[in-house]
């Protein structure tokens, strides 16, 4: 299956670069609407069968136009929300906190499960949750799926599950809004990283002379 994992249009909180992450959320800036009326083209070539989007109303509003050109139902899943920031939300994202919440999701693709974002959330919970909606998608027997999540779930979730991508990778490529990561796998055989960005990901170890770390083209 190949899997798109769609990051959200703009939303205030974006443009405050606040660390923010509870339900039901801000709605988009005229930016994030502009950003998400323009997915249908940018996903011109994509021949996508089901479309899902979180419980936060920004995934919701960015998937809509895709939704309405394509004539696909939104399926509003409670798995793909954005990592809980529990008592570190709505802090400035460049706070020494903020990056201890980052630090805590790329723990996990790291192997540290057990790691908690102090008052929200541990990788197993996140992992498990992320995964099942994945699953859905994979068990609808859909060739392309398209999920509209958020930046620090989708960077966290491909570090985790992407064979090509480590978290050094994961963690020095941000995706702007609607910043796009599409995958092919399955959840039995794992998944591949395909374009980050629009830009295509190596494979590790041929990422140039050091050989080690997974890239982009």
């Amino acid at each position: 299956m190949r899997l798109l994992l769609v990051r959200h249009g703009q939303t205030p909180t974006n443009v405050d670069h606040l660390l923010d992450t509870a339900a039901p959320g801000p709605g988009l800036t005229e930016l994030g609407a502009q950003q998400a009326a323009a997915l249908p083209e940018a996903l011109a070539d994509e021949d996508i069968e089901v479309l899902y989007a979180s419980t936060l109303v920004r995934t919701q509003l960015t998937a809509a136009p895709l939704a309405a050109a394509r004539g696909l139902d939104v399926r509003v899943r409670d798995g793909i929300r954005e990592i809980s920031a529990g008592d570190l939300e709505m802090l400035p994202g460049d706070s020494p906190d903020a990056v201890r919440y980052m630090r805590t999701v790329f723990a996990w693709a790291d192997g540290d499960t057990e790691a908690r974002v102090p008052g929200g959330e541990n990788g197993v919970e996140f992992l498990a949750r992320y995964d099942a909606v994945v699953a859905e998608a994979a068990a609808s027997g859909a060739g392309t799926a398209a999920l509209v999540s958020h930046g620090a779930a989708i960077r966290a979730w491909s570090a985790a599950r992407a064979h090509n991508v480590d978290v050094p990778f994961a963690a020095g490529h941000r995706l702007a809004n609607t910043g796009t990561v599409i995958l092919e796998g399955s959840p039995a055989d794992g998944w591949k990283a395909l374009t980050w960005a629009g830009a295509t990901v190596t494979p590790a170890g041929d990422s140039g002379p050091a050989g080690a770390e997974p890239g982009v083209r």
